[in-house]
């Protein structure tokens, strides 16, 4: 049997509540399968499984909060069954508990009406527990079911759902006919279900503990982006606007490049030292409407072609905004890039989200003064700043980072 907990999606989670459950006792799982919906400072984040097997339990309630590594479900192994219990139970001379415990060997199986103790209590999952609505507490509701309720302009209040523990479902809102909004409480938060004063806390948080156990240092250049403007004019000159490329997408390729190239810029720092990762997954910073901010990973970055990188940055800020990030996207990010966009401060020093090594930040494409030979002409650049681990790295390693940036973004056709 294995235990399925809840998972640590960030330096500064402690906690998560159990929103919603994706399985139920019975369903076959594999890994990468969604499993349940918590929701954490930073929204609502859809969980993956990371064993393969059958549900044996679940293990905690829909609505409560549960500590980094509380026990949520029991997962049978395929190479696991229940039928020595089942026979055990059916004999009829069956043995008494002590002559049992005498006799059976440590692993064997209990019989069916005496479950084996768990880290924490568990719940009878035969039908799933009611959860108790009390007066002003916004009802259990997946992400997607938010979304689509605030689109409908309905209230989740007013619906009936048919969930485990009864949380609304997309189906659920979908079924609805329209309905009056009630009257927003004064204090009612800017996005249903993300809770601005608890992100901007956890936010905190994590950056006072990496300015606090990462010496950082900082690396400053300023780049041509001529090239590349020129390039990306060109290309999207005859394509839709939702085909077209942004110069984001060309920042968090270059910086993939690089990051490929200087090993010591992409991994994470624990206590044993830092652990290289054999591919980068890029970080991609994303504001949050009303405020706060989440990086959920690119996986492989450094392989995408441009278009698809950029049509999973647009899905990604879809999804961040709509609270429907997966576990993976926020745990497995390798390294970080984060940019101003077209207007903005022309720089930022950034600070590095632990357990990653080093952040990139890009201030706001700036035409300026540019010597070209012996002229002297406008050119658009961008200044980029590297923030960097000084455990695993240095000054020189991280110049070499920011000139592989550079290259880069000098030859964008080539990205």
């Amino acid at each position: 049997m294995a235990v399925f907990a809840m998972p640590s999606l960030g330096a500064d989670m402690e906690a998560g509540t159990l929103i919603e459950w994706m399985i139920k006792p019975g369903d076959t799982v594999t890994r990468g399968d969604v499993v349940a919906v918590v929701e954490t400072q930073k929204g609502a984040i859809e969980i993956e499984c990371f064993e393969e097997g059958t549900v044996e339990s679940l293990d905690a309630e829909i609505g409560t909060t549960l500590a980094v590594g509380t026990p949520l479900a029991t997962i049978r192994g395929p190479g696991e069954d229940t039928a020595t219990t089942a026979r055990l139970a059916a004999e009829p001379e069956a043995p008494t508990k002590p002559e049992a415990e005498a006799n059976a060997p440590a692993q064997s199986a209990r019989p069916a009406e005496e479950p084996a103790p768990m880290a924490s209590t568990p719940v009878t999952m035969a039908s799933a527990p009611t959860v108790v609505q009390q007066a002003g507490q916004a009802p259990s509701a997946s992400p997607a079911a938010r979304v689509r309720a605030a689109e409908l302009r309905i209230d989740l209040a007013s619906l009936f759902g048919t969930g485990p523990g009864g949380a609304i479902l997309l189906e659920d809102v979908e079924a609805a006919e329209p309905a009056p909004v009630r009257d927003a409480p004064a204090k009612a938060s800017a996005k249903p279900g993300l809770d601005m004063a608890a992100m901007r806390k956890a936010i905190a948080n994590a950056m006072a503990r990496s300015k606090r156990e990462i010496p950082h240092y900082y690396l400053t250049q300023t780049i041509d982006l001529q090239a590349a403007i020129n390039w990306l004019a060109a290309t999207n000159a005859e394509r839709t606007p939702d085909k077209r490329l942004l110069t984001a997408a060309l920042f968090v390729k270059a910086s993939a490049l690089a990051a490929s190239q200087v090993a010591q810029m992409n991994g994470h720092y624990d206590a044993e030292g830092f652990h290289a990762a054999k591919s980068v997954n890029a970080g991609v910073a994303v504001a949050l409407r009303g405020g706060g901010l989440v990086a959920p990973a690119l996986h492989d970055a450094e392989t995408l072609p441009l278009d698809t990188l950029m049509a999973r940055m647009r899905d990604l800020v879809v999804r961040a905004r709509s609270g429907r990030l997966r576990s993976t996207e926020m745990t497995d990010g390798t390294i970080t890039i984060s940019a101003m966009g077209d207007t903005g401060a022309d720089a930022m020093a950034a600070v590095i989200y632990p357990p990653q090594v080093a952040i990139v930040g890009f201030g706001a494409p700036v035409a300026r003064p540019w010597i070209i030979g012996d002229t002297i002409t406008p050119r658009m650049t961008v200044t980029v700043t590297l923030s960097a681990d000084h455990r695993v790295s240095d000054g020189r390693r991280g110049a070499k980072f920011l000139a592989a940036i550079d290259a880069a973004l000098q030859t964008p056709e080539a990205l």
